[in-house]
């Protein structure tokens, strides 16, 4: 355990966490587990989170699903009510007094929270780094202003922060800790009555409301071409708690017979049961990738919010494997690309051609691997920077 300071480990740790999607969520249960183990036993949490850490432990101020908010068009109604949630969180950080906050990606809402608080008393961490390296580089000045401290997920990102006066901490990719590639497929199959030489394609349409709106349909679209011709394959959507009745409702309508999948251990039986998906650039990506999945990656948002983003975005794809290789290992559709005669052409392909799958599947576990820290949980290493943090600042 990191020896916390002049106060020491018998005055406890008050951790104030934010994290405001899935991916946060899970990110600030591990971190809240492993500090269960690592910050000695007067160790207390608040803050704002989902299932996932309140599991571990939090109480959260009020559901964090409302904050999962994306696309300018999409933000725009919302902001009134987001106005007021960062200033009830700001005044409740103001009245608890932490020992250290650590926010969790969201950046939109957390640095608005920040810029509220009155007092710096505390140290403050973002976990999740920008990712300066693909666009707005900018940003690093913003956060170097608001935060003490970043844990970046890949080993590439410290020395960029470094050089422009940022302490930072590569903890390692949450991924590698999650088990992803622990699910029994065949467990699956059988639970769902999927026969064992039946093609299992899972669907992931993202973790948003907006996003399942606009790329659900898109899904639909191509598999309407792709279906007719290929009668074995079975569909499973492994679905986020916070949009599961969205997917729901709207594949209820589809002509063909879908799985869904709760529950993060359903989520990873279904990885290992999946011959290919079908995916929402993001986390879940990499996350296929880990579990050896091919998968082919889409992405569009409103044309306003992609054209501003085209003339920011520093790097050639989305998908964190074809950005380290610098190259197109997952086939990407994206934006105006992301239309589902030329999506359908690639799985029709891939459906075809398992030699093709396992290439792609096999390439995309090893360059995921690269990005594993080796020996240590990312989260137990978080933590322990956390603790340090706190030690440091306390020593002052």
């Amino acid at each position: 355990m990191s020896d916390l300071g002049s106060k020491g480990p018998a005055d406890g740790l008050h951790v104030y966490l934010i994290a405001g999607e899935p991916s946060g969520d899970v990110i600030g249960g591990r971190l809240i587990e492993a500090l269960n183990v690592s910050a000695g036993p007067n160790f207390r949490v608040s803050g704002v989170g989902g299932p996932e850490m309140e599991a571990a432990g939090l109480k959260s101020l009020f559901g964090y699903g409302e904050l999962a908010i994306m696309g300018l068009f999409e933000v725009l109604p919302s902001v009134p009510r987001l106005l007021r949630r960062m200033r009830l969180v700001a005044a409740d950080i103001e009245r608890q007094k932490p020992d250290v906050i650590v926010t969790i990606d969201s950046p939109g809402f957390v640095f608005g929270v920040i810029r509220r608080l009155r007092s710096r008393d505390c140290p403050r961490v973002h976990y999740v780094a920008p990712t300066i390296w693909a666009w707005r580089a900018g940003r690093v000045r913003k956060f170097r202003k608001h935060f003490d401290h970043l844990l970046a997920l890949f080993p590439f990102e410290p020395p960029l922060f470094d050089a422009a006066g940022l302490a930072s901490t590569f903890v390692g990719h949450p991924v590698a800790e999650g088990n992803v590639d622990a699910g029994d497929g065949a467990a699956f199959r059988k639970r769902h009555g999927i026969a064992p030489d039946a093609t299992v394609l899972c669907v992931l349409p993202g973790s948003r409301r907006g996003e399942v709106s606009r790329l659900l349909p898109i899904a639909r679209e191509t598999l309407a071409r792709v279906m007719p011709d290929h009668r074995d394959v079975t569909l499973v959507i492994p679905a986020a708690a916070n949009v599961r009745a969205l997917i729901e409702q709207t594949v209820s309508r589809w002509p063909w017979p879908v799985v869904i999948a709760d529950g993060a251990e359903e989520r990873y039986d279904a990885f290992a049961a999946a011959d290919l998906a079908l995916a929402t650039s993001g986390t879940v990506t990499l996350e296929l990738s880990w579990a050896g999945v091919p998968t082919i990656v889409m992405y569009r948002v409103p044309w306003l919010t992609g054209e501003i983003a085209r003339r920011m975005i520093r790097i050639r794809y989305a998908s964190i494997v074809n950005i380290v290789a610098d190259r197109e290992v997952l086939p990407e559709f994206l934006q105006p690309r992301c239309r589902p005669e030329l999506i359908a052409a690639a799985l029709r392909d891939l459906i075809s051609n398992p030699k093709r799958r396992a290439d792609i599947g096999g390439e995309a576990r090893k360059i995921s691997r690269d990005m594993e820290p080796g020996g240590e949980r990312p989260s137990s290493r978080a933590a322990r920077a956390v603790l340090d943090i706190v030690a440091a600042h306390r020593n002052r």
